[in-house]
């Protein structure tokens, strides 16, 4: 029988709650769903007003995983839905506005994906991100490197930046920018920094995503600040073989960061985590030090 749940007034059917979704560590769907319960305070300003892209993974990372960026069927007409623009025309995609909407979405086991900007002004951009992505046998300690130098750099312009755990093998950097500025302008800003991170460390970081150039190297995945593209959401889980979040850290980690194991965060790890710091990532709803584009 699947246990009827009442989150904020909304019935939820949540379902399977004791199917293993990671096997290395025996982490159920029950303990997904109480996860994001209990980092739905700092996860759900960085859902609100983006439209969201599900990468849906229901029997674990080893079954069929797939991307979902229109409305589910069966989704409760209490989730709010909004229209998108897309290459292919406009579409409807999900809003994750409250727990309710969370815990219905985290009941279909997904990764939660983003875009750069909120549904009210889809031409602006509002964040910059950069996907630092180690080429074995590389790692995220040298990923840690060039997130430094680029931390640096944007400093230098004005934008304040955080980084986060990609809860895969590499580094995320957000910053927010004041809204003035298109996707196609923050792109090509983010890939001459990214060019300039080649030219200045050329052992170390490529910014072009041919594959045959990447081992032993980070690269700058610049595209990712592109209108149609979404980067996972702060404090998502990923589909790994463990329970792998992509986790805010502080510079101080990144700056001390020696093996890959010191930024890796699991599930459980997040909670401590959020009572010792709260949101690392908070400043970014700060509109007062958002960036501007050079």
């Amino acid at each position: 029988m699947t246990p009827i749940t009442e989150v904020d007034g909304h019935r939820l059917a949540l379902s399977n709650l004791d199917k293993v979704l990671y096997p290395a560590t025996g982490f159920t769907k029950g303990e997904v769903l109480h996860y994001y319960a209990t980092v739905a305070d700092v996860l759900l300003p960085h859902l609100r007003d983006r439209s969201v892209s599900f990468l849906r993974y229901p029997d674990g990372p080893d079954g069929q995983v797939f991307f979902a960026k229109n409305v589910p069927p069966g989704t409760p007409d209490w989730v709010t839905t909004a229209e998108v623009p897309r290459s292919e025309g406009p579409s409807r995609m999900v809003l994750v506005q409250d727990l309710a909407s969370l815990m219905w979405a985290a009941n279909l086991v997904t990764e939660f994906h983003t875009h750069q900007w909120v549904v009210q002004d889809p031409d602006r951009a509002d964040r910059l991100v950069f996907d630092l992505d180690p080429g074995p046998p590389a790692t995220v300690v040298d990923c840690c490197e060039v997130a430094l130098w680029l931390r640096e750099r944007l400093t230098e312009d004005g934008i304040g930046a955080y980084a986060k755990t990609s809860g895969s093998k590499g580094l995320h950097l957000v910053a927010a920018l004041q809204p003035t500025a298109s996707s196609e302008q923050v792109t090509d800003y983010a890939k001459q920094l990214a060019v300039t991170a080649e030219r200045t460390m050329p052992g170390l970081v490529v910014h072009r995503m041919t594959r045959s150039l990447r081992p032993g190297k980070v690269f700058v995945d610049w595209s990712q600040n592109a209108a149609r593209k979404t980067t996972a959401t702060p404090y998502t889980l990923r589909a790994r073989q463990e329970p792998t979040v992509s986790a805010p850290v502080t510079w101080e980690e990144v700056e001390e960061c020696r093996s890959p194991g010191q930024l890796t965060f699991l599930a459980p790890d997040i909670a401590p985590r959020v009572q010792d710091h709260g949101d690392l990532l908070a400043p970014l709803f700060d509109h007062r030090s958002a960036g501007r584009l050079p």
